[in-house]
């Protein structure tokens, strides 16, 4: 409880809280879009950069086992999501499979949220972690995909070309592209290199975070609106499904050897909606699905619920699990 009560109070979900506010009273606060693109750039090749470092002092060894559960998580949860989302949600094929995408992909701004907490509960998290998270977006997002591609032949066709264009998408979208590029230029340039530039990408960090929060946080309080379109059922699934995908992650990441601190960090990974890249994959491959839904659910609901409780919660089981 003190750990949720911290997390609560801290800079991170403040920001996004006040940002829910301003929306609601109609404040004329806004972030220009230029600024908020700038902020994301920022923030993914930070992440990318630093994970580079990390990956530069990391044996091979030390990777296989964490990048075989990223592999199976990212295979495994949109199909749970699917299931849950078309039987209790009761979502039509297409949308199931365009809302799976986004739970089988992961949100990078959760990822960030995470190791926020878990710095505040004065643990670490391992260093490779940020490579996980490029590994974990892709595979969930073209398992969706498929789930919710047409069963006739013509369809399936044209679908093929889609599923490509959106793959295409996902792996060149700025996303993926900044993390593997950051990652790349912090590994070959190591911990010494890296010196000149950590005052521009680790001292400023934590502020930025807060300020693309705070945009965060006015965008997922005009989703909440689209709640009641969405219905109770949708909304329990937005709880539903990270809680269950989190502490799933968790015990892979205890079973695959990493820190406390790392296990539920990856628990918050498998846990998180996307809500960039898989929304441009989707919009590309299924147009026909309702972003009333999937980012409604991702942005609106699934967000809010690992910011404020899902990623103390985590990070609790990880420390039981240590403890056992």
């Amino acid at each position: 409880m003190e750990l949720l009560l911290q997390n609560l109070i801290s800079p991170v979900v403040l920001a996004f809280i006040l940002g829910m506010i301003a929306r609601w009273v109609k404040s004329d606060l806004e972030i220009p879009a230029q600024i908020y693109s700038a902020l994301s750039i920022y923030l993914l090749f930070a992440i990318g950069l630093k994970g580079g470092v990390a990956l530069s002092q990391t044996s091979i060894e030390q990777l296989i086992r964490p990048m075989a559960m990223t592999l199976l998580f990212g295979m495994a949860t949109p199909l749970s999501a699917f299931l849950l989302l078309s039987s209790f949600g009761r979502l039509g094929r297409i949308d199931a499979g365009a809302t799976a995408a986004h739970y089988g992909s992961v949100s990078a701004v959760t990822f960030l949220a995470a190791l926020e907490v878990v710095k505040m509960a004065n643990m670490e998290a391992d260093g490779f972690l940020p490579a996980l998270v490029a590994v974990l977006e892709v595979p969930g997002i073209i398992v969706g995909l498929l789930l919710a591609r047409p069963r006739g032949n013509a369809e399936k066709v044209a679908g093929a070309a889609s599923l490509r264009e959106a793959v295409h998408e996902v792996v060149a979208g700025k996303s993926i592209f900044l993390l593997i590029g950051g990652m790349v230029i912090g590994a070959l340039s190591g911990p010494e290199k890296f010196a000149g530039v950590a005052p521009f990408f680790v001292a400023p960090f934590k502020g930025v975070l807060c300020l693309f929060l705070l945009e965060l946080g006015m965008v997922a309080a005009k989703r909440l609106g689209d709640l009641r379109c969405a219905g109770w059922r949708l909304v329990v699934c937005g709880c539903v499904l990270p809680l269950a995908h989190g502490l799933i992650g968790t015990l892979g990441g205890h079973l695959a050897g990493m820190t406390p601190g790392g296990a539920a960090v990856f628990g918050a990974m498998v846990g998180s909606a996307s809500y960039i890249a898989a929304p441009a994959a989707v919009r590309i491959a299924l147009p026909k699905a309702s972003p009333g839904i999937y980012l409604t659910l991702a942005l609106g609901v699934t967000f809010p619920f690992n910011l404020s409780v899902g990623i103390p919660l985590l990070l609790c089981f990880a420390q039981y699990l240590a403890n056992l």
